[in-house]
């Protein structure tokens, strides 16, 4: 999983170096079913613009309504194997 570009401070030098993400979306189906993400994700996503990674691991970025769309076989079979919170 990719996360946010964050400066860090080397211990030898003391100067801050950027470390960047290398975002890399998966090809595949993604365009012809919904995934689950995480809602909070999900939200952050569709106002940053950001990618996410779906439950059965598709990256991509949010951007179409998921209610035109069926649900991916894999994201919902693994949501359905997770606890009720």
């Amino acid at each position: 999983m990719t996360t946010p570009t964050t400066p860090t401070l080397p211990a030898e030098t003391g100067s801050p170096v950027e470390e960047r993400t290398d975002y890399r979306f998966d090809g595949g189906d993604h365009e012809r079913f919904s995934h689950y993400v995480p809602r909070e994700k999900l939200m952050h996503a569709m106002v940053e613009g950001t990618p996410v990674r779906a439950l059965c691991g598709k990256l991509w970025v949010p951007s179409r309504d998921p209610q035109r769309f069926p649900v991916c076989p894999q994201c919902k079979e693994i949501h359905e194997s997770l606890p009720d919170d």
